[in-house]
């Protein structure tokens, strides 16, 4: 059997979608739409497709890699001129040649097959897959011989009124007998002003040539559909977002909301897995069995074992094990992998983690750069202060250790086995197993500073009286500028009557507690 080579025609800009970017390269669910093409066209045949880029194509490159072989088109001289520039490049081909476009995400493997299939059992040198549209205004008319055989391609701006009543359109898939494609290639006159090469115009030279012609019906129409600017990319989006999820659904998968559900077509999931509303699946995403993702979760390129549960969380680049809790509103960093039983609770942030199995962080910390064991309780407010200012360092906690609450462990820092660690402990040496570290600042209370109000009396004199707002405090006083102390000066038990002018200074002072400030007015002024 004749060898398959396939084109994907990807040279051109899309200029209705008013993008700086080609328009084969916007995503639809998180893949640029010219992926969904090569996907397909990979499923005919092991021989890597056919790219051909032009305008801005070392972005369409960086963005698809290494899985097709390029062909530049260094002028845009239309579809006719692309396949020209491609076939170029295939001087020993003797097969078929499917023609494929960049922008036509929906096409399926099976309808190109049916179509090759067609073009080699009528063995015609061209075979054009059509489609039945409601409306087929804007799309080249297919013309039919009485027995039902293709004569041609009209354009719609060139059909008569009879014509455009025609319902059967060219979709622009084509498959070729490349040898006879290389020869009609040969007789292709530009078009218009812009020196244009039309594909659909080897159809026509073929017909005069008398080759054998076939056109076979796409079963569904809606395969040729593609966007042509944003409204209808954002309906692409639409469609393609249901298609996933009615495939995810048919395996088993339950989705709570799919009007809020957002899978990429690369992610796979588990049977028994069920997505809750505002779940966001991305990249190289793999959900095992009977987990519970959601709601408003996101996760992007990472690993969920059987049995999870993440809810109200971002995940990028992640392995969690089987039966591990996530979330509400954690922030797994990538890096991070947690083993079996484990949990990363409320809004705890983790980075660059192993944590063990079974073990814990439940809330309220922030675990970057680390090793965590088996059966680990990591107290709230926990931190891993792993940056220094200028590298990151490694905080190890050994299996069974316990990690009291606002404890800051300074990296770098080794807890051992079984180690207990007060709360409030700033940890900047190693914990030795079995032992239990605590690292606070004493605590001290300091007495309030006294008030002072004054209230004259007459001649000069002032009712002066002292309060403190500490019980159990005591007040000393001078009116001499000395500093007041418990031993040197006077204790205060009922209110003075000093004349104005007198410079007084006072302070409280209270067993075991450190003594207030020193208080110091003038008498009189206010």
């Amino acid at each position: 059997m004749a060898e398959v080579k396939v084109i994907i025609l990807a040279a051109g800009q899309g200029k209705r979608m008013k993008s700086k970017l080609p328009k084969v390269i916007l995503p639809i669910c998180g893949v640029p739409m010219l992926q969904y093409v090569i996907w397909e066209a990979l499923k005919l045949t092991p021989s890597k497709p056919m790219v051909v880029v032009g305008y801005q194509g070392e972005k369409v490159i960086a963005q698809i890699g290494d899985g097709v072989d390029y062909v530049w088109q260094r002028e845009q001289l239309g579809t006719g001129h692309a396949v020209k520039v491609a076939s170029e490049q295939l001087s020993d081909f003797t097969g078929d040649l499917l023609v494929l476009y960049g922008d036509t995400p929906f096409i399926s493997a099976s309808s190109l097959q049916e179509l090759l299939n067609e073009h080699r059992t009528q063995k015609a040198a061209a075979t054009v897959l059509t489609a039945e549209l409601e409306n087929p205004a804007g799309y080249g008319r297919i013309l039919r011989t009485p027995e039902g055989r293709l004569s041609g391609i009209i354009e719609d701006q060139d059909a008569s009124a009879e014509q455009r009543l025609i319902r059967e359109v060219n979709t622009g898939i084509y498959c070729f007998s490349f040898p006879e494609l290389v020869t009609a290639l040969s007789g292709l006159q530009p078009q218009n002003a812009q020196g244009e090469y039309y594909l659909t115009d080897v159809i026509t030279i073929l017909a005069q040539q008398g080759k054998s012609l076939r056109a076979i019906k796409c079963r569904n129409p809606k395969e040729i559909m593609g966007p042509n600017d944003r409204r209808a990319l954002s309906e692409t989006e639409r469609a393609m977002r249901m298609l996933i999820l009615e495939r995810l659904m048919e395996n088993g998968v339950s989705i709570i909301d799919p009007a809020t559900t957002y899978v990429d077509p690369r992610v796979k999931v588990g049977q028994d897995t069920t997505l809750y509303p505002g779940t966001i699946l991305m990249g190289e995403t793999v959900i095992s069995s009977d987990c519970r993702i959601g709601p408003y979760t996101q996760i992007t390129d990472s690993q969920i074992g059987e049995g999870c549960h993440v809810h109200f969380s971002i995940l990028t680049e992640v392995c969690l094990g089987k039966r591990v809790e996530c979330g509400p509103y954690a922030h797994c960093r990538p890096g991070t992998v947690a083993a079996d039983g484990a949990k990363i609770g409320g809004f705890v942030e983790v980075k660059n983690v192993q944590i063990g199995e079974e073990s814990k962080v439940p809330h309220l910390s922030y675990i970057g750069d680390a090793e965590i064991g088996s059966g680990v309780n990591i107290g709230a407010g926990t931190i891993t202060c792993n940056y220094d200012g200028v590298r990151k360092w490694k905080t190890i906690i050994e299996d069974g250790a316990f990690v009291g609450s606002n404890t800051n462990l300074v990296a770098p820092v080794r807890v051992g086995e079984k180690a207990l660690i007060g709360a409030g402990s700033t940890i900047t040496r190693d914990v030795p197993a079995d032992s239990l570290a605590i690292a606070r600042a004493q605590q001290i209370h300091k007495v309030a500073a006294p008030t002072v109000d004054s209230t004259p009396t007459g001649d000069g004199q002032f009712a002066v009286t002292l309060n403190c707002p500490t019980a159990g405090a005591t007040l000393f006083y001078s009116l001499d500028g000395q500093e007041p102390s418990e031993e040197g000066n006077r204790y205060y038990h009922q209110p003075l009557l000093l004349p104005a002018g007198t410079i007084l200074k006072a302070k409280a002072f209270k067993e075991e507690w450190l003594p207030s400030k020193t208080v110091m007015i003038k008498i009189g002024e206010n």
